[in-house]
């Protein structure tokens, strides 16, 4: 494997080439490429339990959900992330790689992506218009962080653990918290 330098620098253009040969996922943010840490099987279970309850419950209804590989564009050629789960219900979204109109996105942290999404990339997120609610969710821990936007634009937050039940507000969708977790052990909570 090549090793990248810490900073990889290119334009929009040279991006979607270059990126299209990568085996790795690689954000986009203002001519700098960030490439994407690899996750762990808990992370991967979590991320697959959200996109089978999500996709159950949209089965019927004009949204789609969308898993780690597709790209959402915050500024045309300036911004694109990659989030671990998104949902748009936006007609417009046409785009055969890209999410333009979302209106959930999901990441699922680790300890080296934490600070990153938790800050950096919902401090983007909220920069799209048609985001409403934006999730984060621990696998060290059985909690749901979930940020909303109110009809004035404002950001509330609600946490959850497990036995509770979210309301997702954006696509009118209730979860248990304990199927976001299924399959998943956590240490701290095993007594023995």
């Amino acid at each position: 494997m090549v090793a990248l330098p810490d900073r990889l620098l290119m334009n929009y253009e040279e991006y979607l080439a270059w990126e299209a040969t990568q085996e790795v996922r690689h954000e986009y943010f203002n001519g700098e490429v960030i490439a994407m840490a690899g996750g762990t099987r808990s992370h991967n279970r979590v991320s697959g339990n959200w996109f089978k309850l999500l996709d159950d419950a949209l089965a019927n209804r004009q949204c789609e959900v969308y898993i780690s590989d597709v790209k959402v564009q915050i500024q045309p050629r300036k911004k694109y992330f990659y989030p671990d789960v998104v949902v748009t219900c936006d007609e417009r979204d046409t785009e055969p790689q890209l999410v333009l109109f979302p209106c959930l996105i999901i990441e699922v942290l680790s300890p080296s992506t934490e600070a990153y999404d938790r800050g950096f990339k919902f401090e983007q997120y909220r920069k799209s218009e048609s985001l409403q609610e934006y999730v984060l969710v621990q696998v060290e821990q059985p909690l749901v962080e979930v940020f909303q936007r109110n009809q004035e634009g404002k950001w509330f937050f609600s946490e959850y653990g497990l036995g509770d039940r979210l309301f997702l507000q954006s696509i009118k969708v209730e979860i248990a918290v304990n199927d976001l977790y299924r399959q998943i052990q956590f240490e701290s909570l095993v007594t023995g």
